[in-house]
């Protein structure tokens, strides 16, 4: 199955929040396996099952138990990407929801967002293709805070909204969420829902523009076509994974299990800007860095799962790549989160 990610935008905003609430962002990193400059890396998209771990690091750290609600608060409004010229430049809030929804990719690939008419309200629902997430209450409570934020600042402040409902439970504070969110909030409901007037759908845009319509659009989709290329690689790591203890990990041995010919994978591969020696090697080197850091598995052991014929082969090639030794790293890194190199 191909790992889904988020784009690393949805990061960047809460490291930004977390700075504005005084938590010590250096410490939530170190716990999980990077540092604050991963946040601002090019084209970053982070594993979607990773906000588990995240927001558990964020919760630890903070001591706030409802830092999630609390983040949303301060959560810098989503500015500067496509989507969010697709909204302004549609002639309608509610023709921007529905191009958005085709693009929703480009914020997560869990992302399965739509859109429902009820009468006076309509409403989207909020839906991840991880269970887990769908129901994690920080990310819920934080999540819901910045798509309103978003919406008010396209639509003239005029976005209000008239009831939430959440998957997650919630023994206490229902009362300071109702205060934080100025609505009506439902807990344990079937489905995360943003409910909100159906009038607004109808709200113009000052700054519809039919040809910058087109432009963004057009940029939209080669953005998704882009993510489509990279696919690749995740199909990639999933049968390296299953092959590495055989010995048999090649590209010819890949591209038999994908039904591909070789010369067809290695193209697939160069469109995504990596090669098959890439890929094999940054999959060794995440695996050997966890294995490293979550398990008491001795070194020779974790040269046969990381698919190296001798203890020397690994020994040169985690130097490399880390600059340590694999005894080094292990110091260092011994005790940190189950999400260190799951980034």
């Amino acid at each position: 199955m191909q790992e889904l990610r988020d784009a690393g935008v949805m990061l960047r905003l809460i490291y930004e929040a977390m700075k504005t609430k005084g938590i010590d962002t250096d410490l939530i990193f170190s716990r999980l396996g990077v540092d604050a400059n991963y946040v601002y890396t090019e084209q970053l998209r982070t594993p979607h099952s990773a906000q588990m771990f995240f927001w558990q690091a964020v919760e630890e750290v903070s001591g706030d138990p409802d830092v999630g609600l609390h983040l949303g608060q301060v959560l810098p409004v989503y500015k500067g990407q496509v989507l969010e010229y697709l909204f302004l430049s549609s002639p309608t809030f509610g023709e921007g929801l529905r191009r958005a929804k085709n693009y929703q990719r480009l914020l997560s690939d869990a992302a399965n967002t739509d859109f429902f008419i009820e009468g006076e309200n309509a409403y989207m629902l909020l839906d991840t293709a991880s269970d887990d997430v769908r129901r994690l209450r920080h990310f819920n409570e934080c999540f819901v805070q910045g798509l309103i934020a978003f919406f008010r600042s396209i639509t003239d402040n005029q976005f209000h909204p008239s009831r939430i409902e959440f998957e997650h439970e919630r023994k206490e504070g229902r009362e300071h969420v109702v205060e934080v969110l100025g609505c009506e909030v439902v807990f344990g409901a079937e489905e995360n829902r943003l409910y909100f007037p159906t009038s607004l759908l109808s709200h113009a845009s000052p700054h519809a523009e039919p040809e910058l319509l087109d432009l963004h659009e057009r940029f939209a989709s080669e953005q998704v076509a882009r993510l489509e290329k990279k696919d690749i690689v995740g199909q990639v790591e999933r049968i390296i994974a299953e092959l590495l203890d055989s010995g048999d990990v090649t590209l010819d041995s890949v591209a038999t299990r994908l039904g591909i010919k070789p010369r067809t994978l290695r193209t697939r591969l160069t469109e995504a800007e990596t090669s098959f020696n890439q890929v094999l090697a940054d999959f060794r080197y995440r695996l050997a860095r966890q294995l490293l850091a979550t398990t008491d598995e001795s070194i020779d052991e974790i040269v046969y799962l990381t698919g190296f014929s001798e203890p020397s082969t690994f020994y040169r090639a985690f130097k490399r790549w880390s600059g340590m030794t694999p005894i080094e790293y292990r110091k260092t890194a011994q005790g940190k989160d189950a999400m260190v190199d799951a980034m």
